[in-house]
């Protein structure tokens, strides 16, 4: 890698110390990741600073040094005259262009797709990667589910919930084009946006869902929440907008770059794609699509009217690629549903067992709705205060659930660096009565998923909401495996039937 074709790219440069001997072998950011010939990135985050390992990131091999510190780098750069040290005006830009570089421009000859959106980024990636590998345009999804090509899952730790960082993010757009994928469909956050992650990208298809309060312990105001939002579509041919989105549909309709589609549950919205005559069963949806003042008829392995919304926009990504309906309809009944989205389990007994992502207040309340509509006795809702979120929408998921559920069971998740009892604590302040008797509490999400599960009988659902990033629980900036599933699976097998209206003892 010749670093004077690196630094006539648009990088940010102010000043380089030293002139680069051998090739760049790897980009790193956390200082444990560097090989011989690394280039490290001193990235400033919530609980380090990376400047302050760089004489560890040169003693593991780093050869290149970018960073901001001025007066560091004049000072090492004596002390270690076989580096080379870069100061730049924003780490994460000259990182993110320097990820474009190193990985020789590979996004270019794939089609992006950014999804964002405060609920259902990772249900619209896994549709639109579905029905474009169905439409034989081999396509992979990166996202929180993990990183998928067109062939599978691909083994792949990131670095980021979410939305990987740069390095890590074009690495893995290398790994689709070895895989012969045509396009990448991936999850795009407001805080990947304003950390620069997806900077230098221009997106062939930008995807909006909807926008309500969400990582404000992030962004602080809501107003820059949604601003990270927006400039996504900046960086895009082509947009897919939710015309019936308050928060932010109307405004991105009139910013958008270049040809937009709309989509709408609503028949006098005008929108593009319009959904009607919704019907849900247990199999799924049906409903009736208008497009172009045509009407079709799709059936489809989904749950929820607003499932039914984020199927729209992947077939606005088909209407985009020049497939047209027809086409798309058989595809549509065989739909690939993502785990953990209304992942129905019903192996258990008379009973159904949901698991589902929603950890804002309006997917829950879009979630209790749409499972009120199969049939039950009892509903039991088990919900979560997230220790790595935003601590004020904690009690916003308490009054959302108060009222709406038979027995409810408060629990912690992903309680970081808190007090699992606090978090329990700042979640039962939203409830009007705190002391109802159908209201129960754990402090771990194991406990959660027990106690909802012994609250169950035969034709209840239970309802397990907001569930693990990456099959692990975040605790003190470790991740400690879990999974759901496994609970729920060793749970049942431990137990025996003792009747119809309870599940058993242990």
């Amino acid at each position: 890698m010749n670093i004077q074709n690196l630094l006539q790219d648009k990088i940010g440069l102010l000043r380089q110390y030293g002139t680069l001997e051998g090739p760049i072998t790897s980009i790193a950011f956390d200082s444990r990741a560097i090989i011989n010939g690394s280039a490290f990135f001193c990235i400033k985050g919530e609980n380090a600073d990376g400047h302050d390992y760089i004489v560890e990131a040169i003693e593991n091999g780093a050869i290149l040094i970018a960073g901001t510190d001025a007066g560091q780098f004049e000072v090492l750069s004596k002390e270690y005259p076989g580096c080379t040290f870069i100061l730049v005006q924003d780490v994460r830009y000259a990182m993110a262009h320097f990820s474009i570089f190193f990985y020789n421009h590979v996004h270019e000859s794939l089609q992006t797709i950014g999804v964002t959106g405060t609920n259902g980024k990772t249900t619209v990636a896994t549709f639109v990667r579905s029905l474009l590998n169905q439409l034989d345009v081999p396509a992979g999804s990166i996202g929180t589910n993990g990183i998928c090509s067109s062939k599978g899952q691909i083994t792949f730790k990131k670095s980021t919930p979410t939305t990987p960082e740069a390095p890590d993010l074009h690495h893995i757009f290398q790994l689709l084009s070895e895989e012969q994928d045509q396009a990448a469909v991936m999850e795009v956050s407001s805080i990947a946006v304003d950390q620069k992650r997806v900077e230098g990208i221009h997106f062939d298809i930008a995807i909006h869902t909807n926008l309500s309060s969400e990582h404000l312990e992030y962004h602080k105001t809501f107003e820059h929440y949604k601003e990270a939002k927006m400039k996504l579509f900046k960086q895009a041919s082509r947009s897919i907008i939710n015309y019936d989105d308050e928060g932010m549909g109307r405004d991105l309709i009139n910013e958008a770059q270049g040809e937009v589609l709309t989509y709408s549950l609503k028949t006098t919205s005008g929108a593009d794609l319009i959904a009607d005559k919704i019907h849900v069963t247990e199999e799924g949806t049906s409903f009736e699509l208008v497009y172009q003042n045509r009407s079709y008829i799709v059936h489809s392995p989904v749950f929820g009217d607003y499932n039914v919304a984020n199927l729209l926009t992947a077939i606005g990504v088909g209407i985009f690629n020049g497939f047209n309906i027809e086409t798309m309809l058989p595809a549509l009944a065989r739909i690939e549903n993502p785990a953990g989205r209304f992942q129905v389990i019903d192996q258990y007994g008379e009973r159904k067992i949901i698991l589902d992502y929603a950890h804002t207040p309006v997917a829950l309340e879009n979630l209790i709705e749409e499972a009120k509509k199969l049939d039950h006795r009892k509903l039991i809702v088990m919900i979560a205060g997230i220790g790595i979120r935003d601590f004020n929408k904690m009690p916003l998921m308490a009054k959302t659930i108060e009222g709406k559920a038979d027995k409810i069971v408060v629990t912690v998740d992903h309680p970081g660096f808190y007090d699992p009892k606090k978090i329990v604590n700042q979640v039962m302040t939203g409830f009007s009565d705190q002391t109802a008797s159908n209201i129960y509490t754990s402090l771990t999400r194991e406990e959660g998923v027990i106690t909802s599960l012994e609250l169950s009988g035969n034709d209840d659902i239970v309802i397990l909401t907001s569930g693990c990033i990456n099959g692990a629980q975040i605790v003190k900036g470790k991740e400690i495996p879990h999974s759901d599933e496994e609970i729920i699976q060793d749970y049942f097998s431990e137990i025996s039937y003792i009747g119809e209206d309870t599940v058993g003892t242990l």
